[in-house]
């Protein structure tokens, strides 16, 4: 769908210590200056994973932190196999980290959480029952959030109210990094921009089963937010491009196309009306702003037609040029290859 950010990773293997068996649950968490949260992090993480009797790893994401966190990451890495670090070069933002986190992750199920400890690890278990259920995606919802008013929830209220109704899908948190995904989901999208937070809505295309469930939320301990109320235009402007890709990426002329047409007809109208009136009442149309008014529309309307028809060219090219099939199979049932063509 978009393009995948993770190629500017750091190469170099962190763990010496012996791998463990493959895990069943991943836990991507993406790390940005929290050396003061990290050893309360990993010793909460695990003591909440070891409870549940089943082979995980945790994923930590260093996002080019400049302070202490990838040393710390990495001493714990030495002694914990089941501790993977993965370190940026740079800093290249929350989503990129998610997307590095989801292209490592071994498990079968995917829990993302925050470094903040905002999040409590011990409701990854209920996460994890929720999906049992036979959920795909499980959105935590901070049902009473810990966080400023008129800095963050009031933006986050306004969000998440228009990204439900644009999307589609509802939810309460849309921001809520604690969520539980089943593989398949998030190793199907291409993330970039902001749009980690529109990870439920963007599976929705994948035909998921969605839901969230309220889960615990804290003050900050230490550090400070990277986060401000700037970055909701840059939600808004993602959320535009989700819609887009929700609705109409592999069939771009129906929006282009429509909006042409409704232009060029009102553009078309108009001229008639200026001339009928010329050739009836031999009115003088030459200085009416009305004019050009019909001339911009109709020219506007057939560039809108040719961007769509380009579209369509392109979303062809792109689909067939890389075989990238335009649906996704949940399961077969004596499943086999497809005959050949």
């Amino acid at each position: 769908m978009v393009k995948r950010m993770t190629a500017q990773l750091e190469p170099q293997t962190i763990l010496q210590a012996e791998q463990p068996s493959i895990p069943t649950l991943s836990v991507v968490v993406p790390v940005y200056n929290e050396e003061e949260n990290i050893p309360l992090l990993y010793e909460r993480l695990v003591a909440a994973l070891d409870a549940q009797d089943l082979p995980y790893e945790i994923i930590a994401v260093d996002d080019g932190s400049k302070d202490r966190s990838f040393a710390m990451l990495r001493e714990r890495a030495l002694d914990d196999p089941r501790l993977r670090v993965v370190r940026f070069r740079r800093n290249f933002g929350q989503t990129a980290a998610f997307s590095a986190g989801f292209h490592y992750a071994r498990g079968s199920t995917v829990v993302t959480i925050d470094a903040d400890l905002q999040n409590d690890p011990d409701d990854i278990p209920l996460l994890l029952a929720k999906m049992a259920e036979g959920y795909d995606v499980v959105s935590g919802w901070r049902k009473q959030r810990q966080d400023p008013w008129f800095s963050r929830r009031l933006p986050s209220f306004i969000a998440n109210r228009v990204i439900s109704l644009v999307t589609g899908v509802h939810l309460h948190d849309y921001g809520c990094s604690l969520k539980a995904y089943r593989a398949e989901v998030v190793k199907n999208i291409n993330l970039y921009g902001e749009l980690h937070r529109f990870i439920p809505a963007i599976a929705s295309w994948q035909g998921v089963a969605v839901t969230e469930l309220p889960v615990r939320h804290y003050p900050r301990r230490a550090g400070r937010s990277k986060y401000g109320i700037g970055r909701t235009i840059r939600v808004i402007l993602d959320l535009m491009t989700v819609r887009f890709l929700l609705s109409y990426s592999t069939r771009p002329m129906q929006i282009f196309g429509l909006i042409g047409i409704l232009l060029t007809t009102l553009g078309g109208a108009i001229s008639l009306y200026l001339g009928a009136i010329k050739l009836l009442f031999g009115a003088a149309i030459a200085d009416r702003p009305l004019l050009l008014l019909g001339i911009l529309l109709i020219v506007v309307g057939i560039q809108l037609l040719m961007m769509g028809l380009l579209g369509e060219i392109i979303v062809r090219a792109y689909y067939e040029g890389q075989r990238k099939p335009i649906y996704v199979v949940r399961e077969e049932i004596n499943g086999g290859p497809p005959f050949a063509s």
